[in-house]
């Protein structure tokens, strides 16, 4: 076979007729949200996913990665997930279940390139998968469809533990730390990285701007919040994806522990010198930060990048999202969702009116000037001014 570098032009074919065969740089990392902090436009991403989330391929789309090789199934029948679905309609070549191997043949930084469903070094097969097309996923996710019932039965025992564990929590608001950050009769402003957070943030900022809610970043929607502009005033999470530079933006730091105690976290924000507070619970940092906000009084939570629907539930992908069902039970009517915000909200003086009322103010100037019996004074005033500036303008050049 012919080395890559005589066959594969970036615009020449492969042996798929749907996708170019495409070469790049290798990046692996067995935690894909890892793996997206170091991506580069047109690298190779090497990842162990079962069953790949939207989020996660979210994150891929937005590195520009040339391809994504995954040794897991990306979809594996438990449920139709969405990450398959995502990277393939945007044209991103995915090859599924390549096995674990991959990472024993492969290093960081070497060149490799694909074609069809095999990835090659050099002239050297070095995995083998199943290439993923439009309809292949659709089919699989038609089959997933049928495991839902069994998911859900998982779903709903998750659940009924989390509430014999969190009773007090979810029922008294026991265990919540104090805060310096006050809250009580504020709006509140939850921003997690999930899904379409950039796209909710743009639509309420004229809602931010006016009511300047509170803003609590879970984890990465710390990061989130600075991208879009805005300043957190309360950090909440097991800080293990948010970096350096959003820790210390100065918010308030609250670190997610587990039940016994334990935060994995705290050594980090510990190691960096800030001062934090923990909050043990169980459940997901997200559904921490949810109570957090409803306990400290919130008027008003909105929710950004979080999860609404049972397949959203289920694509999170552990068994702890089923605290979210909970929780969001116990928020109740003080949880809205961007949309229903961008819907019910309406800025307390519009555009239009302040146009409105200019134009009508200088109506009322100009019939005031000419019915007043002063009016021609002001009016030959107002004229000799402007003779003045005119002549002085003039001398100037």
């Amino acid at each position: 076979m012919k080395s890559p570098s005589r066959l594969l032009p970036w615009a020449r074919r492969g042996k798929s007729e749907d996708l170019p065969a495409v070469i790049g740089t290798a990046r692996l990392d067995r935690m894909t949200k890892n793996l997206t902090k170091r991506l580069c436009p047109g690298d190779v991403a090497i990842i162990d996913h079962r069953d790949l989330d939207r989020v996660s391929a979210d994150a891929l789309i937005s590195c520009q990665v040339a391809a994504v090789i995954n040794a897991s199934p990306s979809i594996s029948g438990r449920y139709p997930n969405m990450g398959p679905h995502m990277l393939v309609e945007a044209g991103i070549p995915l090859v599924d279940n390549v096995g674990p191997d991959i990472f024993a043949r492969v290093s960081e930084g070497q060149t490799v390139w694909l074609d069809g469903d095999a990835l090659y070094r050099a002239d050297e097969i070095i995995a083998k998968g199943a290439l993923q097309t439009p309809e292949s996923v659709a089919e699989a996710e038609t089959e997933a469809k049928a495991g839902l019932s069994t998911q859900l039965e998982a779903f709903v025992a998750n659940t009924m533990e989390y509430l014999k564990r969190e009773r007090e929590l979810l029922i008294e608001g026991a265990g919540v730390p104090e805060l310096r950050t006050k809250l009580q009769g504020r709006h509140v402003l939850v921003v997690v990285r999930g899904y379409h957070y950039r796209e909710d943030l743009a639509v309420l900022r004229g809602y931010i701007r006016e009511y300047k809610p509170i803003m609590i970043g879970v984890d990465g929607g710390a990061d989130a919040l600075l991208e879009a502009g805005h300043h957190p005033d309360i950090i909440v999470g097991d800080m293990d994806s948010i970096s350096d530079k959003a820790l210390g933006c100065g918010a308030e730091l609250v670190v997610h522990a587990y039940p016994d105690g334990r935060a994995p976290g705290l050594a980090r924000v510990q190691e960096l010198g800030m001062a934090s507070t923990q909050f043990p619970a169980a459940g997901t940092s997200e559904d921490v930060a949810l109570l957090l906000a409803y306990e400290k009084g919130a008027s008003l939570i909105v929710a950004v990048g979080t999860r609404f629907s049972l397949v959203e539930f289920l694509d999170k992908g552990r068994s702890g999202a089923a605290s979210t069902f909970l929780t969001r039970l116990r928020v109740g009517g003080t949880l809205v969702e961007p949309k229903g915000v961008s819907q019910l909200y309406r800025s307390r003086i519009s555009g239009w009116s302040l146009v409105v009322l200019v134009l009508a103010a200088v109506a009322t100037i100009a019939v005031a000037i000419v019915f007043s019996p002063a009016g021609p004074i002001l009016l030959r005033y107002l004229g000799s001014k402007w003779d003045g500036f005119v002549y002085w303008l003039t001398g100037l050049f």
